[in-house]
């Protein structure tokens, strides 16, 4: 079936993904009209609380939490933050911690009673957390024993408590620090929470200064979530009438497994809260690794594995790969970069599960264009379609849409968008306009609604003129065998204004001189697309914690 009649049948009046047009507050409070699902829940407390089976819910290594179990630790946290802490609706309540349940209990506990969750980097050094604590202006913070400790002359100078997770018992006699103790037994208090009431404030990593607090009401979180399950009903949809190989009666249920930081919105909303939402099971892993991903996806029969295409590559690249049973994953992707096509192309030859793509940010709460199966696979380099809660354009400089094909940034509209950044209304009124997200990324549509990033519109390298798109260059890097992971880059060149760069790393016994990439990339590219400065790194190249490249730590080889 075409994808656009597929979505006209998902959301047509009547479905349970019925789509309809309604007026919200805009980000500088004035009304505007989105697209936005009907039947979505009101806000993520009636959403989390209807989860309270005695099936699995959370594994953490040897660990094994029920809904049930969960959802006692969840009100009863709610609770003792509304009773022991005076936490009234609207307060933020921040989480610090590595990927733990007791990350999800908290999370879910704060955002029911009406609070806000602000969470932390659990990679920021002390002043980074200072930074935020403050901004954000949290009374109670819960935290791991590397964050209660990074935290404690924030905690004095700023005066809020901290709930310290999985910390030895010492560290209950710090000042203003309890243990991890929600009373059990103790019940969800009676709050209502609106639509538009903050949910959450997730710290974006900006190109320059401090990072800045994107705040999602509840209304923005659930939409994101029913715009993901509308994309997946598309696809079954699409697949109806073709013809389908015998039901497998030991085929395993759906699963998620858990590789990007719970504080990175591809971790917290298409991952942990759509397997809350859907009743699904979730394996956390402590940290990424991808030997012990192998190890755990044969163990828990894992069904959907979404990360950033690094991770992917790590998959393919474990010297241990064919040793490990992945046949259980029908889903292998994510999102958070452009993926090269020979990475595509990998994946669809290595696993029975097809690739997939999507693009979203943080300020989308990570819904956008999703790529998946026989469309990634014929069209590589396009993130692919969307249902029409969403809205995009793609626009000039000036703001003005360009027809079907032309270049330029792309823009967004919709329910599931940030209202915008806390305590930071210039950036709000820069980054929002009359409703309207601006992307930063340049891209295109064609006439099929396919949606092409080309690059990051402050990315994007302008050598002598000529506009030079990374991804584009990095791309035909990885078509050579020899390379693990690249990065291309612009730096400064006194002539041509920027010349191109890339830093590489090699797989291991590989070998590969900068004039043998030379001659490899020109047959594949124009010539001045070619970077003139090549270096290569003996390590893996430096990534922030949801697995980007840091492309600004790179520049520096080359000063």
């Amino acid at each position: 079936m075409e994808f656009r009649d597929a979505v006209a049948l998902v959301t047509a009046p009547g479905q349970q993904l019925e789509i309809e047009r309604i007026t919200i507050p805009g980000s500088d409070g004035l009304p505007i009209e989105v697209n936005a699902f009907k039947n979505a829940p009101p806000s993520l407390r009636e959403l989390i609380g209807q989860r309270r089976t005695d099936d699995v819910f959370l594994v953490y290594e040897d660990e094994r939490w029920t809904f049930a179990a969960v959802m006692e630790q969840v009100d009863a946290l709610a609770a003792q933050l509304v009773d022991e802490y005076g936490i009234v609706k609207g307060d933020c309540v921040a989480i610090g911690m590595r990927n733990y349940p007791e990350w999800v209990m908290s999370f879910a506990a704060i955002v029911s009673i009406g609070a806000i969750s602000v969470s932390l980097n659990a990679w920021w050094t002390e002043d980074e957390l200072d930074y935020a604590l403050e901004d954000s202006g949290a009374k109670v913070l819960i935290a791991d024993r590397e964050r209660v400790e990074r935290s404690r002359a924030s905690a004095a100078r700023l005066g809020f408590r901290t709930i310290a997770v999985r910390c030895p018992a010492e560290m209950d006699d710090l000042d203003a620090v309890d243990a991890w103790a929600p009373p059990l037994g103790t019940p969800m208090p009676a709050i209502t929470v609106l639509p538009d009431d903050d949910a959450t404030i997730l710290y974006t990593s900006g190109t320059t200064g401090r990072p800045k607090g994107a705040v999602s009401t509840h209304r923005a979180v659930v939409q994101s979530l029913m715009a993901f399950a509308a994309r997946a009903a598309v696809e079954a949809t699409r697949k109806a009438d073709q013809p389908q190989p015998p039901a497998d009666p030991d085929a395993p249920p759906t699963s998620f497994i858990l590789i990007v930081p719970l504080f990175h919105v591809t971790g917290c909303v298409p991952v942990m809260l759509s397997s809350f939402a859907a009743g699904v099971k979730l394996v956390i892993m402590y940290k990424w690794d991808p030997l012990r991903a192998l190890q755990l996806i044969e163990r828990e029969r894992v069904t959907n594995f979404v990360g950033v295409p690094t991770q992917s590559w790590d998959l393919l690249e474990c010297a241990d790969f064919a040793k490990y049973d992945t046949s259980s994953l029908v889903s292998i992707g994510g999102g958070g970069a452009p993926a090269p096509p020979e990475l595509v192309k990998r994946v669809e030859g290595s696993f029975q599960g097809r690739p997939n793509i999507g693009y979203g940010m943080t300020e989308t709460n990570a819904y956008g264009p999703g790529n998946t199966g026989d469309d990634y696979v014929s069209h590589p380099t396009s993130t692919g379609r969307y249902v029409p809660v969403l809205e995009l354009e793609v626009r000039d400089p000036e703001g003005v849409a360009l027809p079907t094909g032309e270049l330029g940034e792309i823009w967004f509209k919709g329910p599931h968008l940030i209202r915008g950044y806390w305590n930071k209304p210039e950036a709000t009124a820069s980054t929002i306009v009359d409703g309207w997200l601006r992307s930063g990324d340049l891209g295109r549509v064609d006439e099929d609604g396919f949606v092409y990033v080309v690059d990051r519109v402050k990315d994007m390298v302008l050598r002598a003129g000529e506009n030079v798109y990374c991804a584009e260059v990095e791309a035909a890097i990885y078509e050579h065998p020899a390379v693990y992971e690249a990065a291309v880059f612009g730096v400064p060149h006194e002539r041509l204004g920027e010349e191109v760069a890339t830093v590489i790393m090699l797989r291991p016994g590989a070998a590969l001189t900068a004039d043998e990439l030379t001659a490899f990339l020109k047959a594949r590219i124009a010539g001045f697309k070619v970077p003139s400065r090549i270096a290569f790194s003996t390590e893996q190249l430096p990534r922030n914690a949801s697995g980007k490249m840091l492309k600004r730590e790179l520049r520096s080889t080359f000063d």
